[in-house]
């Protein structure tokens, strides 16, 4: 087994198989799409590590753990429409596209959508359409979608266009509150007018600059 090979097997069965992980789906996107292609060059050593890394426009990579747990969390199936909000490298954008149907994703640094967009292309993932948005104010009601995800850094609160994009029974995953406890919360959408809020763990992200 190559050095790449042990780092993602470590990083599958002793970080987010540990941290309750255990959906077949998602733990067979971890293996089966290469993180440390999407990693920058200076950054590919700590690739499947235990850390958040810099990527692009000061965003950053989740760590492996937290990742585990949304994609878990959003409980994805095939024929799923997904709203991605902070396309940093595009790793997680190509994850959402191996479980879904079809993924927009969104940034609001066109830097970031250039190298998502790149990074999809030479893998040839082709249901992805990525954009530059300059608020997220911009997403509006034109389409619905059975999941959202805001992995672009963390909010003071869900903006209520965003909820107001679900589909009844769709399910929205975002980090919100302040430092050094940040709670990573689930919302499902269970009428017109009612979404509940499920909140699974706390982490420590930065902020959506």
């Amino acid at each position: 087994m190559s050095n790449a090979a042990q780092a993602k097997f470590n990083m599958i069965e002793q970080q987010i198989r540990p941290w309750e992980v255990i959906d077949a789906r998602v733990l067979d996107v971890f293996n089966s799409i290469e993180r440390v292609h999407f990693v920058p060059d200076q950054y590919k050593g700590l690739a499947y590590a235990d850390c958040q890394l810099p990527v692009v426009e000061g965003e950053s990579m989740l760590p492996p753990v937290v990742e585990g747990r949304m994609l878990q969390a959003l409980g994805l199936k095939p024929g799923d429409s997904v709203l991605e909000v902070g396309s940093g490298c595009g790793y997680i954008t190509a994850c959402l596209a191996t479980l879904a149907d079809n993924v927009t994703s969104v940034d609001l640094h066109a830097r970031a959508t250039e190298m998502a967009s790149a990074k999809l292309q030479e893998l040839d993932i082709t249901n992805v359409e990525c954009q530059t948005i300059s608020s997220l104010e911009d997403i509006t009601l034109t389409e619905r979608y059975d999941v959202i995800t805001i992995g672009a850094g963390s909010l003071t609160g869900i903006p209520q266009n965003l909820k107001n994009a679900l589909v009844i029974d769709g399910r929205l995953f975002a980090i919100t509150g302040a430092s050094p406890a940040k709670q990573a919360q689930l919302i499902t959408r269970v009428s017109q007018t009612e979404w509940k809020v499920e909140n699974l763990f706390e982490t420590d992200i930065p902020d959506i600059s």
